[in-house]
């Protein structure tokens, strides 16, 4: 089946990336505008408290970008080392895994694309994840499990799916969306907090004056706004990662030219990603999230591997070969289990080495001392300088018939 209609399907998730990251200013804004109408509430009139709060607007909005430059500021400068210690990854030289280097400087080399920083997860999960947040700097970390369960086309299809993740930005976006999220979840914690203190002070909730009942209707108001910012921050982060998964499933088949590769690398990965130890947060970031399928597909970081399949399908063409299960290593029979310290061999059941001709007795091997030099039979009984079993050892100064 030829393929069609890659390009712009990647155009197409690339825009509405781009309109999902731009209603996150917007959403900042009615945060602030919520913590204003909180302090507001103290006044006797709604009118008095809007007005109040649309003149500080301003320099609340202002607080919350500087929060969210402090923040950023942190991610930006301890980005691969925060994300390392969350997962146990650790980095790898070529000599330590020239398999996944060697594949990876391909795929870069192809793009004119700087070697990234490459480090794995010991794990038998199969998950990769990309960070960085330029193009110079980036990383790729993949699992041990991936790397032991998939072939080198495989293998090569999730690299290219992490490099396009680095070309395309998103890790940068990732963080940028981050860091929003984190700032109005600051600003949600704020508000439960001063709620708990307010009913422990006061015993009123959200009432500040309580004289005032026009400011308690203020301040309900306010925390309506704060939470519904949350909540909607929250489910924009999700929608644009689920978009830039399509779009580095469209980048991986492009670097590759191989959609049956991703394909199959989705099918074995499918099922077999779960990380519980790895935060939320950073799982957003991972190949896939085994933890969406219990979520709502609002809610949900990753699409569906059968969604993600279908449109590798129908936009590049490739081939679908249904789930795969994930392959049993056969376990070592308890006769041939061996420690190293035990020189002695083990003869399975039945008291038969395996090869061994029934009713013929083993060849026994000549002593140390009696090497092929001085007529000693070797290990598979055949006597040395002609003669035959049963003379005894010949001599290599005997004359040769």
């Amino acid at each position: 089946m030829q393929a069609y209609g890659l390009r712009t399907h990647a155009w197409n998730t690339a825009l509405r990336s781009f309109l999902l990251l731009a209603g996150f200013p917007l959403l900042l804004a009615i945060m602030a505008f919520g913590v204003g109408l909180m302090f507001a509430a103290d006044q006797n009139n709604i009118d008095r408290a809007f007005r109040q709060t649309l003149r500080n607007l301003p320099w609340l909005y202002l607080v919350a970008c500087g929060a969210a430059a402090v923040w950023f500021a942190i991610a930006w400068l301890a980005h691969n080392r925060i994300l390392d210690w969350a997962t146990g990854a650790h980095p790898v030289t070529r000599a330590e895994e020239p398999r996944l280097w060697n594949l990876c400087e391909n795929l870069c080399i192809s793009r004119g694309m700087r070697m990234p920083r490459l480090a794995v997860i010991e794990t038998q999960a199969m998950n990769a994840y990309a960070a960085g947040l330029t193009r110079d700097k980036g990383a790729v970390t993949v699992t041990r499990g991936l790397m032991n369960a998939l072939d080198d086309r495989e293998l090569a299809a999730v690299l290219a799916h992490e490099l396009a993740h680095i070309r395309n930005g998103d890790a940068r976006l990732g963080l940028i969306a981050a860091v929003f999220v984190g700032v109005i979840s600051l600003g949600f914690d704020s508000m439960t907090r001063g709620r708990r203190v307010a009913r422990a002070t006061r015993g009123d909730g959200w009432r500040v004056n309580g004289n005032s009942r026009n400011g308690g209707w203020v301040a309900l108001v306010g925390v309506l706004m704060i939470a519904l910012a949350w909540l909607l921050a929250t489910a924009l982060r999700m929608a644009l990662s689920r978009n830039r998964e399509y779009l580095a499933d469209a980048g991986a088949v492009e670097l590759t030219a191989d959609p049956d590769a991703m394909i199959s690398a989705l099918r074995k990965v499918e099922g077999n990603a779960e990380m519980p130890e790895v935060s939320p947060q950073v799982r957003a970031l991972f190949l896939e999230d085994a933890s969406d399928s219990a979520l709502s597909s609002l809610m949900a970081t990753h699409p569906p591997i059968g969604r993600r399949v279908e449109a590798l399908v129908t936009m590049a063409g490739g081939r679908d070969p249904g789930p795969i299960p994930r392959a049993v290593p056969e376990e070592t029979p308890a006769w041939a289990q061996q420690e190293a310290s035990d020189a002695t061999a083990q003869i399975p059941p039945g008291g038969q080495l395996p090869g061994a001709i029934p009713g013929v007795p083993l060849p026994v091997p000549a002593p140390w001392w009696q090497g092929p030099a001085q007529g000693g039979a070797p290990a598979g009984g055949t006597q040395v300088g002609g003669a035959s079993p049963g003379q005894g050892p010949s001599s290599p100064w005997t004359p040769r018939g």
